[in-house]
């Protein structure tokens, strides 16, 4: 068993959306650990937020069970090429497209390059997310509302639509929910409000779809230790980050990548309208 990292942390702040090289200590991915067996061998997977954090684990994970990825993100270059060249170590292909998801014509511009670039798209994770904090509903602006429900919510529906018409019967849309779906942080009032939104739509989505095949689930991360942290949660929570589940630490990105693999795996041909929670102890009621 793994010996993980336990608060205290005393990582530096970063600049949103942040970076995993300047992390301390630095994530688990699955760099070295994860060990495929075949179980999405031929698949073509969309990953938004793929260059790190979850996405990056969910990239490695897919790769070394045999799917070739798109990874959509930011900005972040140097991180989504770290990620790239870990896919492509597990001799699969790695496709990159920075953008804006908030963008309804960039996100129809990702499910489009992965059909052109992949021959198809198989499975979709939407897992890009903006988060920021505060102490004071008034201090939330209406550009940082709009900004986290386009980037959370909206661009989730857009990239949905676009992939869809793409899916063929088997294929698996997994969205990154959250604990605070069910446990709202108050300093995490927008991105809260988005998360319970996710797990909605992924619920009527998931009977909307039966009929044509296609699976839908979520997975609900609690406390993961992400580039995201560092540069949007005041100094005092990121160093004491993780410790209120009992596991008293957060989670590697490395620890959810199997709940993605089983709800992507054909295997799980039932399982839809799902939401696996991975939440180091904490209860999901």
């Amino acid at each position: 068993m793994n010996e993980y990292p336990t608060p205290p942390f005393e990582t530096p702040r970063q600049p949103m959306p942040g970076t995993t090289n300047a992390m301390s200590p630095r994530p688990d991915h699955g760099e070295e650990t994860y060990r495929g067996s075949g179980r999405l061998a031929g698949k073509r997977a969309v990953i938004t937020g793929g260059d790190s954090g979850i996405g990056r684990a969910v990239a490695i994970a897919f790769a070394r069970e045999g799917a070739d990825v798109l990874i959509s993100y930011l900005d972040e270059d140097s991180d989504a090429e770290q990620t790239q060249s870990w896919v492509e170590k597990a001799g699969r292909k790695a496709v990159l497209v920075p953008g804006n998801i908030q963008s309804a014509d960039h996100c129809r511009h990702i499910i489009d390059t992965a059909v052109a670039e992949l021959g198809g798209i198989d499975i979709l994770v939407n897992n890009a997310a903006h988060q920021a904090s505060f102490s004071d509903i008034g201090d939330i602006s209406d550009e940082e509302w709009e900004m986290t429900f386009q980037t959370n919510i909206h661009a989730m529906f857009y990239l949905t639509k676009a992939a869809v018409a793409h899916m063929k019967p088997g294929g698996a849309i997994i969205n990154t929910t959250s604990i605070n779906a069910d446990s709202p942080s108050p300093h995490l009032l927008a991105y809260a409000t988005t998360k319970g939104a996710i797990q909605n739509f992924t619920a009527g989505l998931a009977q909307m779809l039966a009929d044509k095949g296609i699976r839908a689930n979520a997975v609900a991360p609690g406390p993961i230790w992400t580039p995201l942290i560092p540069s949007t949660m005041p100094d005092e929570n990121v160093r004491n980050f993780g410790k209120q589940v009992p596991m008293q630490r957060p989670g590697q990105p490395a620890e959810l990548a199997t709940a993605y693999v089983m709800l992507a795996d054909p295997m799980s041909s039932y399982v839809s309208g799902a939401t696996i929670a991975v939440t180091g102890g904490k209860p999901i009621i």
